[in-house]
């Protein structure tokens, strides 16, 4: 990886375009935190009584996220997808309006006494929208759209939304084939095992024994395969030729109906 840009998938989406189109929908929180502290921006992290730890994103801080995911990484993986020869388009919800979504107005976290308690909800939504048909567009030009998780509220403000949901709606939005959800490790495990194939209602009622980090992912996938998408797979984006040993099956979890 380099410059934060993930060179093996790069090149993998070069092999795979003349075949495939594909959608890139971009990750990279922990780069909005190291901006942010350089900035002398502390950020705060919040934990839902289901588990699940997220940003808390305040006016000051949806600004730095905005900053780095739209005017960095994206413009990262744009860059790197040239250099294979691809015209990569870097995208946020506000282009096009192609992500609205709802701002939360309250939060329901568990503070660090264990106590419920309900926080002021911040600039963090949830995608309610998808502008499919821009995407359509670009697809059936040859482009690569790359899409930072940035939505664009009935107020015209930007919304930190969840990656991974961002890519399920999406995904769902462009009647896609599959949806891929690239991770530090090979997939879903549990009891020491890697899970080969779920279903979505088995993949729920998994929910509670699996991690806050994995439980997004899997929550996303599920929500792809019941909105219309064939496969959804969670698989190690840290080896050669990701995304094509995910859709062969290789070494990774795939939910399906």
């Amino acid at each position: 990886m380099k410059d934060g840009v993930p060179e093996a998938l790069v090149h993998d989406v070069a092999g795979l375009s003349p075949n495939h189109q594909i959608l890139l929908v971009h990750g990279g929180g922990d780069v909005v935190t190291d901006f942010a502290t350089r900035l002398g921006k502390e950020q705060k992290f919040v934990v839902s009584p289901e588990g699940i730890r997220s940003r808390y994103t305040d006016e000051e801080t949806v600004e730095i996220y905005q900053m780095v995911m739209s005017g960095l990484l994206a413009k990262r993986l744009v860059l790197a997808l040239g250099k294979e020869g691809l015209k990569g388009v870097s995208l946020a919800g506000a282009d096009g309006s192609l992500l609205r979504g709802k701002r939360k107005t309250k939060l329901l976290i568990v503070d660090e006494r264990g106590r419920k308690v309900a926080i002021e909800g911040g600039y963090t939504g949830k995608v309610q929208s998808v502008n499919s048909q821009l995407l359509d567009l670009l697809l059936g030009q040859g482009y690569v759209p790359v899409v930072s998780p940035v939505a664009v509220s009935d107020a015209a403000e930007p919304l930190n939304v969840d990656g991974d949901r961002a890519a399920s709606a999406i995904a769902v939005g462009v009647r896609a084939d599959a949806a891929v959800f690239l991770t530090d490790v090979d997939g879903l495990q549990l009891d020491g095992e890697l899970v080969g194939r779920l279903a979505p209602e088995e993949a729920k009622s998994q929910m509670p024994k699996i991690g806050f980090g994995m439980q997004k992912k899997v929550m996303a996938a599920v929500e792809a395969v019941e909105g219309g998408v064939k496969e959804a797979i969670i698989c190690s984006g840290k080896r050669e030729s990701p995304l094509t040993k995910a859709l062969e099956h290789d070494n990774c979890t795939v939910i399906a109906g």
